[in-house]
């Protein structure tokens, strides 16, 4: 039986590798430490069939230097510390030649497992190259991201993706021996959802259905054909953004319905649950915010509860939240807020603090008057006293403007009351 296409059509060097042209062009920051033979511990981010395992293993190969693979789903510290040893002891790091580690979905290594890496790639003992789908500033412990470049790589172009289809029509020694004709692309670039891998073993899928007749591809042929065998939902593809996306925007729009739905579609595809509620935590300040403080309450709650019970009861608890969230009042004054507050801060750059709310911890400080004039809150009737907290330029400027709902409505009224009209 032979390797799937996406294997058969895996490229040999750099020069026939697609895509991360911003990273691989001369000059550009990868290929400069390619060229100087020195490179980095790195961490590959990106979306799923965009290259990252074949990068590593031709970087690998272009520096002639031995590689090493792991899977975060199945390897444990036991499994690192097996290939720290063997490498150690091996001729090649004794005249001073690293070897390569390459570690797949590195997000899902837990804290102590990425803590059995820091010594070795310290001491240079490996090259730890880590392919993560996820963004590394969650899911990568400080101490090892601190010691490893990160390296964005983007989705294929729609050329790039109808080059690797002409590609396989013409060069693979299967498809080379059939009459195949590509008049349409559309459908095979929407179900493969720009992933490289998936994209030629859906057209293998499909070139296979017509046997020895002449293949003729069309988006017709291809629904007909591929979307019954295509997974309903792929954690690691681009249904995954999709999904999530509806699923945040059903819990905004105040639908329970379509949020509980589009939450069991992520169940049944097997998605991360702590994806799930992270994403709950963002919706609960960015979408509800100040409309229902306790919305972040539950979110939260719901994050540490989930890492605690598990599945299948996780189930439950991601339900209850969603259903929550989705009925709870919606208000996102708190975003546009800091929106308002970070462009201010652009726009005018490090305006200096009034001389008033300055720290005063030396004689020579109150001398020049760091805090002369601050009038202390408790001291004003119901703990206010009305005073200039923002640089004299931003004097008077609202980055938060109170929204519609009612919790929100009782902020304006007092804010109102304090600072005689101004929200």
């Amino acid at each position: 039986m032979s390797a799937p296409l996406a294997e058969r059509l895996r490229p040999k060097t750099l020069n026939e590798y697609v895509g991360q042209r911003h990273l691989l062009q001369p000059g550009a920051s990868l290929r400069k430490a390619l060229d100087s033979g020195m490179i980095p511990s790195m961490i590959l981010w990106g979306p799923p069939g965009v290259g990252k395992t074949t990068l590593a293993q031709l970087i690998a190969s272009e520096l002639k230097r031995p590689f090493y693979t792991l899977s975060a789903i199945s390897s444990g510290v036991k499994d690192v510390r097996e290939i720290i040893q063997k490498v150690e002891q091996s001729t090649l790091f004794q005249s001073g030649k690293g070897a390569i580690l390459f570690i797949d979905e590195i997000h899902r290594f837990s804290k102590s497992q990425q803590d059995s890496l820091l010594g070795a790639v310290e001491k240079g003992t490996i090259t730890l190259i880590g392919a993560t789908t996820e963004n590394p500033s969650f899911e990568v412990i400080s101490a090892l991201l601190s010691r490893c470049q990160t390296y964005v790589l983007e989705h294929h172009t729609k050329e790039d993706l109808e080059g690797l289809l002409n590609k396989a029509i013409e060069r693979d020694d299967i498809l080379k021996q059939k009459d195949i004709e590509l008049r349409e692309t559309t459908a095979l670039l929407q179900l493969s959802g720009g992933d490289a891998r998936k994209l030629l073993n859906i057209f293998e899928l499909v070139v296979g259905t017509f046997g020895d007749r002449k293949a003729t591809i069309t988006d017709d042929v291809v629904l007909s054909s591929a979307q019954q065998n295509t997974v309903i939902y792929d954690k690691a593809g681009e249904q995954h953004y999709d999904i999530i996306s509806a699923f945040i925007k059903s819990i905004r729009g105040s639908d329970p319905n379509a949020a509980v739905y589009w939450l069991a579609r992520m169940i049944e595809g097997g998605e991360d649950p702590k994806f799930i509620a992270r994403r709950m935590l963002i919706s609960a300040s960015e979408d509800i915010g100040l409309a229902n403080p306790t919305a972040l309450v539950i979110a939260n709650t719901t994050f540490q509860s989930i890492t605690v019970i598990g599945w299948p009861e996780a189930r439950i608890i991601l339900s209850q939240c969603a259903i929550y969230l989705a009925n709870s009042p919606k208000g996102n004054a708190a975003y546009m807020a800091i929106n308002s507050a970070q462009q201010a801060v652009k726009e005018t750059g490090n305006l200096p603090v009034p001389l008033h709310l300055r720290n005063a911890p030396t004689k020579l400080m109150k001398e020049l008057g760091y805090g002369k004039e601050y009038q202390y809150a408790h001291d004003g009737p119901g703990n206010f006293v009305e005073q200039e907290y923002l640089p004299d330029v931003l004097s008077g400027t609202n980055f938060f403007s109170p929204g519609s709902s009612s919790r929100e409505q009782e902020i304006a009224k007092n804010l109102s009351t304090k600072f005689k009209g101004k929200y």
